[in-house]
């Protein structure tokens, strides 16, 4: 009874999502645990001082660069959720002890993760996410920009010293992978300009889809990730996992070889959880402008596929279910409530009605 109540009371809307994400996820698991829901805030107070303490160093870097008193610097950091989840389940699974240590490599992984993600930023001429208190042109802020990211790879490249060296093989391995994917950028283009009938090449628009459902939706591994088994049967697993989830299988590998034990459906259920959100959230939002800039996404490879854009919108929907519904699954049987409920939380999150139909 108290479940199909919550079921409810998760699907009204007019509640905050948060909430909504709490009540969906014991609605669709039976799980309610008030111990990690008490363990968020100290999750979060934990996390909060690691990249405070980040950006205090890029603030003192930057102040000087610019020959200031002081410089309050922001970056967006939503990307770091998969460490606190791993957090919270270390803190679950480990004596307390052993908690200082968990959070020590989570300070890593987590400076390790933005110092990547503002290295890809640079790379792209992208810096509208760096944010500085002062007037600043283009110019002065790709300066920030530099200046920040060399800031963080110091501090990372220093924290990696007290570590085997496996624990810095882990990250390059899944950087290398995801490199190599963003090199495939430009084949994926022709790819998707062909099948819409827009290029000299040889291929025509039916054979540039077949290639697209070959190469991309359901691409093989070389080298399949020894942890997975029936995922690897997801369209678009391959891709993606090299798109985003590798990072996070690199994440959770930093923490092994660091000496903390993380289960094999935990890793599952972060990777699955992340690519779910890309699809569902990023790749949804972005459709209008990756169908205009030749971005092939999971959701655009779909309305290139489908017949109809009803069928693509619909066959988008269900993929992404596949992929969070696998990850709640995953994070239940390893009895990490807050993994499942960020899972539901991405899921209330989405809004596929922006997608033509």
């Amino acid at each position: 009874m108290f479940q199909t109540s919550a079921g409810y009371l998760a699907s009204r809307d007019r509640l905050p999502t948060s909430l909504r994400a709490v009540l969906g996820y014991y609605a669709d698991s039976g799980v309610f645990d008030y111990r990690s829901l008490q363990l968020q805030r100290r999750i979060d107070d934990a996390t909060d001082a690691i990249v405070a303490d980040a950006f205090a160093a890029v603030e003192e870097a930057v102040a000087e660069e610019f020959d200031r008193d002081f410089v309050k610097f922001a970056y967006d950091t939503k990307l770091v959720l998969p460490a606190e989840l791993t957090l919270g389940y270390l803190y679950r699974q480990l004596d307390e002890a052993d908690h200082d240590d968990a959070e020590a490599v989570t300070r890593l992984v987590i400076e390790a993760l933005i110092d990547g993600d503002m290295r890809d930023a640079i790379n792209d001429d992208e810096f509208d996410d760096f944010e500085v208190d002062f007037p600043v042109d283009e110019s002065d802020r790709r300066r920030v920009a530099v200046v920040a990211q060399e800031t963080l790879e110091s501090r990372v490249t220093d924290q990696f010293d007290a570590y085997p060296e496996s624990v810095r093989e882990a990250y390059d391995w899944a950087v290398d992978i995801s490199e190599r994917h963003q090199d495939e950028d430009g084949h994926f283009r022709e790819l998707m300009a062909a099948a819409q009938g827009e290029t000299d090449s040889t291929d025509s628009s039916a054979k540039a889809r077949e290639r697209i459902r070959e190469e991309y939706k359901f691409a093989d591994f070389a080298d399949p990730p020894a942890i997975f088994d029936a995922e690897l049967d997801l369209p678009y697993f391959k891709t993606q996992y090299d798109r985003v989830g590798v990072i996070y299988s690199g994440m959770v590998e930093m923490y092994r070889e660091a000496g903390l034990p993380v289960e094999e459906a935990f890793e599952k259920s972060i990777v699955l959880a992340i690519v779910g959100a890309q699809i569902w959230l990023d790749d949804i939002d972005d459709f209008q402008a990756d169908m205009q800039d030749g971005q092939l996404t999971p959701v655009t490879a779909e309305y290139l596929l489908a017949d109809e854009d009803r069928v693509a919108a619909e066959t988008v929907v269900d993929i992404s279910e596949r992929y969070l519904d696998l990850a709640q699954d995953h994070a239940t049987t390893v009895d990490s409530t807050l993994t499942g409920i960020a899972t539901e939380y991405i899921y209330r999150s989405g809004d596929p009605s922006v997608l033509p139909r």
